[in-house]
């Protein structure tokens, strides 16, 4: 409890002023491919990039969720908690994942039910006690998921995917660790966390932007063993703008289209742009799924100075 209390206050007072040089494991190796980024980070950003769309979304009332999700999800809403788990600053929200194509064609394929957990809100200080100080998230994730995975609305066998950003990361292991069948999808995900750190490992995905605040606190807790993608995709940015779900979420959806054609889709609906950190003009548009490279796409550490 005292390690956790000085974590969180050390974590509500770092200083946002850290940039950091053009290096992860992305890029350097692989200018000659589509936008710069290797074949295994653009297949996985293709794998991820729906589960980044619902744990932006996830945060429901929140100013710059996507306006537009994109043709592979659905949002299917959620059901209210039982009183005994209110006002403890636990949120989630469903949805439907559908296979490549759009989720309006009658012979659509569902894939997955995703539950999508909020990370911290900081509107004050009741997800920090209730989610970091305490377990009492923990319990009550697992419980949701139980809740929905039980209900007669989805009687079936479509299987189900956790994801989440930040505390809504570590809650999505939490899951994963006590139902093994359950593949997670984590984002800037915390370190406090209860379980295992090897049970489920190989079902995990995580994706972190470098630099961000939470990874100077993951060397005191063990790091929940998964596949970890390691971005920096904006590095000049400050370590709490590197923490936020949608600048990771748009930079994996950007990268995701040089594979997709359903991700493009998302990049051209929600005008997002390209991540600071790829080469070319700011004002680029995304040059699509079926881009070939015929030069070599040379990173940015900085913005260019006029």
């Amino acid at each position: 409890m005292i390690r956790l209390t000085v974590s969180v206050i050390a974590l509500l007072t770092l200083s946002g002023c850290v940039t950091y040089p053009d290096i992860s494991q992305s890029r350097s190796p692989c200018r000659m491919e589509a936008g710069g980024w290797c074949s295994f980070v653009r297949d996985a950003a293709v794998e991820a990039y729906p589960y980044a769309i619902a744990a932006t979304n996830a945060y429901t009332g929140d100013n710059d969720l996507y306006e537009d999700i994109g043709p592979q999800l659905e949002w299917l809403g959620k059901r209210p908690l039982p009183p005994e788990d209110e006002g403890k600053g636990f949120g989630y929200e469903i949805f439907a994942h559908y296979a490549p194509g759009t989720h309006e064609d009658p012979k659509r394929v569902l894939v997955a039910r995703i539950i999508a957990f909020r990370g911290t809100d900081f509107d004050g200080f009741t997800d920090i006690f209730y989610g970091t100080l305490r377990n009492d998230q923990i319990d009550i994730a697992v419980r949701a998921f139980e809740r929905e995975r039980a209900h007669p609305d989805f009687a079936d066998d479509v299987p189900w995917v956790v994801t989440g950003h930040s505390l809504g990361g570590a809650l999505a292991t939490e899951v994963s660790i006590r139902y093994p069948n359950v593949r997670a999808y984590m984002f800037n995900t915390s370190p406090f966390y209860g379980g295992d750190a090897m049970t489920n490992d190989m079902r995990r995905t995580v994706f972190n932007e470098r630099g961000e605040v939470l990874r100077r606190f993951a060397r005191f807790d063990e790091a929940p063993a998964a596949e970890v993608f390691t971005l920096n995709c904006g590095p000049q940015n400050d370590t709490f703008t590197k923490h936020r779900i949608r600048p990771l979420a748009d930079c994996i959806v950007w990268i995701a289209a040089y594979g997709s054609e359903d991700a493009e889709m998302v990049v051209k609906a929600n005008g997002i742009t390209r991540p600071m950190v790829e080469c070319g003009d700011e004002n680029k548009p995304h040059p699509g799924a079926d881009f070939r490279p015929l030069v070599p796409c040379v990173h940015q550490a900085r913005r260019d100075e006029e």
